[in-house]
């Protein structure tokens, strides 16, 4: 029993350290994509810390396991408690875990602005025809929608479907998350255009369920004039999920795959990722931008795509941006704010940041 449990930890301590040796930062750049809501320098010191506790624990399974071994010698009644309630407390975590039912991670608590509520097709939407208030960067916001579940000005104020509009689809940054609605990036667009705006934008969403979402609403629209999406590379990561409704490569429609909660739970903490799916994931994107644009242009409407960009890009992020975006053939505009420009306490732009992108925005679709 002592040989048996000393081997054992000698061969999981020497595992762990070569696996703190093996996972370099070029190895955790290919599995581990770059996020939005932390920065780069500080995942790098995350990546690290967990790298050298990796290897710190390897060690010391290594330097300890004649002690642990002559206790399991000693009493091994005492290890096959310890197995067993290991194996217990994970059965239970589960099962707790499945008990409180788990969402995506990019959807919030049911009472949380903006309310959001399911859709068997894209996951989620905004509930309609209503206002919602959030305390977000020091103030209270307003988030109002009219009766198609689009953020509007007034519930009084509905989008005119008969009228020229331009639409806006993506995410919180799209949408205006923290920002009233004349601060929001549609409706500036749209005074500076002279035009309607639709903003169709719904938080946590990947771009695939952004055009769905376009694909759905935009028929709706006598005259569209623009049809603007949102790629930001830091977000790449949702589009590779399957706990949602997503799409595949041809753009097939997929349900949400059911993954075990603590699976789940695994994933959001250390969101890793095989080399296959960042491939599948960046080929996908890259047929979603192209069908978006090829949308708006049977209707008439002009294509852009607001590829936005907080600070300098690294040399990971410009891999990755290029990878989507070179050669599709889809007219974007690329923008970089300063990554002091966001809300107080919130990773998200604020106000002087989205008046930046909206000149953009509205200066490439006027010369278009």
């Amino acid at each position: 029993m002592r040989r048996l449990v000393e081997g054992t930890l000698v061969l999981l301590g020497v595992g762990l350290v070569a696996t703190a040796i093996a996972t370099n930062q070029r190895w955790l750049d290919r599995h581990f994509l770059p996020s939005f809501f932390i920065q780069r320098q500080t995942y790098v010191l995350l990546e690290m810390a967990v790298r050298v506790g990796l290897g710190a624990l390897g060690a010391c399974l290594v330097l300890v396991r004649q002690r642990i071994g002559r206790a399991a010698a000693a009493s091994p009644s005492q290890l096959l408690y310890v197995a067993v309630a290991a194996v217990l407390g994970l059965a239970a975590s589960e099962v707790l875990l499945r008990v409180v039912h788990l969402r995506p991670a990019e959807w919030l608590g049911r009472n949380e602005e903006p309310l959001r509520q399911a859709d068997a097709r894209i996951g989620w939407t905004f509930v309609p025809s209503r206002t919602g208030r959030e305390t977000i960067g020091g103030r209270n916001v307003d988030y109002t929608f009219d009766a198609a579940g689009f953020r509007v000005r007034r519930v009084e104020e509905p989008v005119d479907a008969t009228q020229p509009t331009a639409l806006f689809t993506g995410e919180s940054v799209m949408f205006g998350k923290g920002l009233t609605w004349e601060e929001s990036i549609p409706a500036q667009v749209g005074k500076r255009l002279g035009a309607q705006s639709a903003n169709i934008a719904v938080d946590g969403y990947g771009n695939d369920q952004a055009y769905l979402r376009l694909e759905t609403e935009l028929p709706r629209f006598r005259h569209p004039v623009a049809v603007v999406s949102m790629f930001i590379t830091t977000l790449l990561g949702r589009n590779l999920d399957d706990d949602r409704p997503h799409l595949g490569p041809g753009l097939e429609w997929r349900p949400a795959v059911a993954h075990g909660r603590l699976r789940t739970l695994l994933q959001l903490v250390a969101p890793y990722r095989r080399d296959e799916t960042v491939d599948n994931g960046i080929a996908v994107t890259r047929e979603i931008l192209r069908a978006t644009a090829q949308l708006a242009m049977a209707r008439h409407a002009t294509p852009l795509v607001l590829v936005l960009r907080v600070g300098p890009e690294n040399d990971l992020e410009r891999r990755l941006r290029q990878r989507v975006l070179d050669d599709i053939g889809v007219p974007f505009v690329g923008v970089e704010i300063d990554p002091a420009w966001r809300l107080s306490g919130d990773v998200h732009p604020n106000a002087d940041a989205a008046r930046v992108i909206a000149d953009a925005v509205a200066a490439e679709l006027m010369q278009r």
